[in-house]
């Protein structure tokens, strides 16, 4: 009996020396990090020069009597939280067939975000880099490879990459949602998500061994939008430093938020289409009915909401008062959003065709159309389309934000126009997708157009340093030499408000009265330009503001 004792006696000790040993390897690696709601651990990258944190709760999972509410804090937890697998992405369809997710699986319950800092920590407090995806509001997962922050951790700087919900659980209104709530408004949730993962971010970033005084937010697509709105927010503008802009802005004609009486009124005339008569009906349903009702009813989300809360007014009105976060910004968009099959509807490019399509669009202003969009020949109309349709789409917006934060603020801007050529796909039976990543073809695919240009949501793997988790194209030196001077140019930013630095071509910032503001052209040679056509936006500023 004693030696049976003594056996496991002898087991015990060891065990608690190899708990011991665990638990201090642990701890010599920083993976343990006590945030405010708990302790969680956390694990190194391959090379062990970066702590990853995976699936971090901000806020209490979104569900039952929470669905359509503001976030509310997470809850606290006694045990030590292991944080090394995505969560659940939000609930979504899939909008987007080349949108590339690592969660573990799809959930109302969605709210968390990932963190990435050096492994090594110093006294000095590191820049922090928040960054928001794109998906028009309605797809999108903050797991994507390429959003990935591992590399740009390495660069100096904490990274974190954040939920929010979307869709029908994002951005629905409803009358009975604004009775409800103590701001007397509805809607804006996937944004209000957004400003909570700031507010988590400034109550523990320090413990990661980032500073909460040097946050800069970033985006793309919807993602950029989602940064113009936040810096337009009072809840959000003292919560940055600074702030990226991939592509997009929360203005009229792309996503622009809506009066909260028309929204509120998107949202009754949904639930009478679905068959709920009360609010009550709506929170009654499962996520995957509701769903799946919001899907057949031929819906693309719901719009974002001047609510007196989140927004009290439209974006331009904010910028012009001089109401938006006076942080330095750093702005640009790709050189061929997208085809100019979106202003050519099917016809060859040819002059005439070009001439009349205009004609269809702007019948009364239609000859100062064509003098700003070169179109004497088939190549002509073939480049004029592409940025006729890429500016209504989203270029004019992205200059808009610009164009109102260097005329209403002292903080420095800076341009740029995206144009790397992508390499050839690896995988001929596939076509590149229209939000980044492929998609497989099939017999009735049409041939795509060679591209004249960098397309939609193309830079994010350059501007995050992720070209080796993206295996679809054959990236070459060129690719690589691109990724690494926007990565400096971004670091540079992040840590600074300047993207500059001696080994990299001087980018100039775009002053209050320069009436051809530059802009960096990144390319396979990156250099700065003094712009030669804004007068087309000058146009659809008109235009869009009549």
């Amino acid at each position: 009996m004693k030696k049976i004792i003594l056996f496991f006696a002898g087991l015990s000790f060891l065990t608690s020396c190899k708990n011991t040993a665990e638990n201090k390897e642990t701890q010599e690696g920083n993976l343990i990090v006590s945030t405010e709601n708990g302790k969680i651990e956390g694990f190194l990258n391959e090379d062990q020069s970066v702590r990853k944190y995976f699936g971090v709760p901000f806020a209490q999972p979104p569900v039952g009597d929470l669905r359509w509410k503001a976030p509310q804090d997470a809850k606290n937890w006694s045990d030590t939280l292991a944080t090394k697998e995505f969560k659940n992405k939000p609930v979504q369809a899939n909008v987007f067939g080349d949108m590339k997710s690592r969660s573990n699986g799809m959930s109302e319950d969605c709210l968390y975000l990932n963190v990435w800092t050096p492994k090594e920590t110093s006294e000095e407090k590191l820049p922090v880099l928040v960054y928001f995806y794109g998906g028009g509001f309605v797809a999108g997962d903050a797991s994507e490879p390429r959003y990935d922050g591992e590399t740009m951790a390495k660069k100096g700087m904490v990274v974190v990459t954040v939920n929010y919900r979307l869709n029908i659980f994002g951005f629905m209104a409803h009358p009975e949602l604004s009775e409800e709530a103590p701001y007397n408004a509805s809607g804006n949730y996937g944004l209000l998500d957004q400003q909570k993962s700031l507010e988590w971010v400034q109550a523990n970033i320090a413990a990661f061994g980032g500073d909460p005084k040097k946050v800069t937010i970033a985006g793309e697509s919807a993602g950029s939008i989602s940064v113009s709105a936040q810096m337009a927010s009072p809840l959000s503008k003292d919560l940055m430093n600074g702030a990226i802009g991939e592509s997009g802005a929360s203005i009229h004609p792309t996503l622009a938020p809506i009066s909260l009486e028309e929204a509120e009124k998107t949202g009754i005339d949904f639930a009478e289409q679905i068959g709920a008569s009360s609010l009550a009906d709506l929170r009654a349903m499962s996520t995957d009915s509701i769903f799946m009702l919001y899907q057949n009813a031929g819906r693309f989300g719901f719009p974002t909401v001047i609510d007196n809360y989140f927004l009290p007014k439209s974006l331009p009105e904010i910028f012009e008062a001089k109401e938006q976060a006076q942080v330095p910004l750093l702005v640009g968009w790709n050189s061929a959003e997208i085809p100019g099959m979106g202003v050519m509807q099917g016809l060859e490019n040819t002059p005439e065709n070009f001439i009349k399509k205009v004609k269809e669009i702007y019948p009364e202003d239609h000859e100062e159309v064509l003098k700003l969009y070169p179109h004497n020949t088939s190549e002509e109309v073939k480049y004029s389309a592409t940025k006729l349709a890429s500016d209504r789409f989203i270029v004019y917006s992205t200059w808009k934000w610009f164009d109102l934060h260097r005329k209403n603020s002292d903080a420095p801007v800076y341009r740029y126009l995206y144009s790397k050529l992508r390499p050839e796909l690896k995988d001929q039976s596939k076509q590149p997708g229209l939000a980044g990543g492929t998609q497989e073809k099939d017999e009735n695919t049409p041939e795509a157009p060679k591209a004249i240009g960098a397309p939609h949501a193309a830079e994010i793997e350059y501007f995050m340093g992720n070209l080796d988790r993206i295996e679809d194209y054959a990236w070459t030196d060129d690719d690589y030499k691109v990724s690494e001077t926007i990565q400096e140019y971004l670091a540079n930013f992040v840590k600074t408000g300047n993207p500059n630095t001696e080994s990299l071509p001087e980018w100039p910032k775009a002053e209050a009265n320069d009436q051809t503001p530059p802009v960096m052209i990144l390319d396979t040679e990156s250099k700065a330009e003094n712009a030669e056509d804004d007068k087309r936006f000058l146009f659809l500023d008109k235009d869009y503001t009549k």
